[in-house]
């Protein structure tokens, strides 16, 4: 079922989702060779903490950390850990967080120090067909136009979508309806409508668009081992066209 929310609730999820970004800002600043990844997630928790908001992946299905740092071949769902950063990575940062009653999510990737012109238009064109797909957020269009245009943007640039994880609605819950797949057709899926506030977020491969997950039951891999970008917002549907409520500087 899915929710839509008032405008005052959408204030709140805003005020959510701005603590979200400033987490992601910060954690920004830090990315260097020689940061460990476990740095990253005690520091997106004592910023959380501090402002009085709690992490909304840690204990999340028995997720044990606040902050997911997913670094080249990982898609999502990244484990924190003493992992060193070297020159050439890049790292997706995914954070979320409950406060006052509503959930923020979103997410970024980085490049460590240089990287290579492959991997930085990755970086490029996953951001861009985020960009493409929330401007799609429109009230009466379908799901499918988002979808279809993280689609098109990502395979005309000659990457891969991947299909095994989806975006979702988000709001008192973290994941709630509908499910926004990264892959699809314009005319299918869903009505939008006003008040719906949607977590956009393409996952996009390098190579092949299969992927696989760890013995440690979280941590999602391209399956050829080429690199992989993922970039979220948490998005509402308004009157006035898509609102991003985790707009970063």
């Amino acid at each position: 079922m899915v929710i839509l929310k008032l405008p005052e609730e959408i204030e709140k999820a805003r005020a959510s989702n701005r603590i979200v970004a400033e987490v992601l800002n910060k954690i920004r600043e830090k990315i260097r060779p020689g940061v460990k990844t476990k740095e990253l997630d005690s520091l997106a928790q004592q910023i959380a903490e501090k402002r009085g908001a709690k992490p909304a992946f840690k204990g999340y299905r028995g997720f044990p950390y606040a902050l997911c740092t997913s670094v080249n071949e990982q898609v999502v769902h990244g484990m924190p850990s003493e992992r060193v950063l070297v020159e050439g990575d890049i790292i997706g940062l995914d954070f979320g967080i409950y406060y006052q009653g509503f959930f923020g999510d979103a997410a970024i990737t980085l490049p460590v120090g240089k990287i290579t012109q492959q991997a930085a238009r990755l970086i490029e064109v996953t951001e861009k067909s985020l960009y493409a797909a929330i401007s799609h957020a429109q009230i009466g269009n379908r799901v499918g136009a988002i979808s279809a245009a993280v689609q098109k943007t990502v395979e005309d640039n000659g990457f891969s979508v991947v299909r095994d994880y989806v975006g979702h609605g988000i709001g008192k819950e973290l994941h709630e309806d509908p499910q926004i797949p990264n892959f699809g057709r314009k005319d299918r899926g869903i009505e939008l409508k006003g008040g719906m506030i949607l977590a956009i977020e393409p996952m996009v491969n390098e190579k092949d668009y299969r992927v696989a997950v760890l013995p440690d039951g979280w941590t999602v891999v391209t399956a050829d081992g080429g690199l992989s970008a993922h970039f979220e917002h948490s998005v509402a549907v308004t009157d006035n066209g898509p609102d991003i409520l985790s707009r970063m500087n």
